[in-house]
């Protein structure tokens, strides 16, 4: 039972809260909920939870301030569950600090999976000098990728987003993060950059560049390394 990791559920209908309840206890999690935002902040502090699932429209204060309140001063991935599926309302949840963004109706199947991709990478810097995923190997301490083992040349600024990805390995990353990141605070605007230099990126790691199966394309909002099992 303590290596149980707790879900704690933000969602105003009651409905939601025992389905997800179920789901997730089904596979062994122990759950918290909360009704709206404020019973939530309150529980995302004194409980610590592993992972939080968040409705944008709370009755109380939006679910976007809610988010934005917890990144104050926590690294607990927040998984956003809701209605909304405007990409710009997508955007907003991701610069605000969410890792993921689900709509509903949604998967049950889907939404663990994420979750388990959530929890596996949260709050953790990247500890082991080597990162794999599926075909692709990166030696962080000497820079050294490969694919199927065999030696990949990067440019620098191909790998520092190389890297940024592996820091974020199965988050959505927003254009204006990569580019933020990447080519600093004045420039995210022009993502233009940032199409060219993921089309090298695909060409030079995916099996296939016209059907990426690592860094995936999140249309209108950003790019995801996918986690391969």
């Amino acid at each position: 039972m303590g290596d149980q990791q707790t879900i704690l559920i933000i969602d105003d209908e009651l409905q939601i809260r025992r389905f997800l309840r179920f789901s997730l206890e089904a596979n062994d999690y122990q759950v918290l909920e909360a009704c709206n935002g404020k019973d939530g902040l309150y529980l995302a502090a004194m409980q610590r939870p592993d992972l939080i699932i968040l409705d944008l429209g709370l009755p109380d204060i939006d679910g976007k301030e809610v988010l934005q309140q917890i990144r104050q001063w926590s690294k607990i991935p927040v998984i956003v569950l809701s209605v909304r599926s405007d990409e710009n309302e997508k955007v907003t949840c991701f610069n605000f600090g969410a890792d993921d963004y689900v709509t509903k109706p949604f998967s049950t199947m889907e939404l663990c999976a994420r979750l388990r991709v959530a929890l596996r990478h949260a709050n953790k810097d990247i500890e082991d000098p080597v990162f794999v995923n599926g075909p692709l190997a990166v030696d962080l301490v000497n820079r050294v990728v490969k694919v199927n083992s065999q030696a990949i040349q990067l440019s620098p600024t191909e790998y520092d987003l190389l890297v940024f990805f592996i820091k974020n390995v199965g988050k959505v990353l927003t254009h204006r993060m990569i580019m933020k990141e990447i080519w600093g605070p004045h420039r995210t605007e022009e993502s233009h950059y940032l199409r060219v230099y993921m089309r090298q990126i695909r060409r030079k790691l995916e099996s296939d560049p016209s059907q990426p199966t690592l860094f995936i394309t999140e249309p209108g909002v950003g790019y995801r390394m996918v986690v391969l099992e």
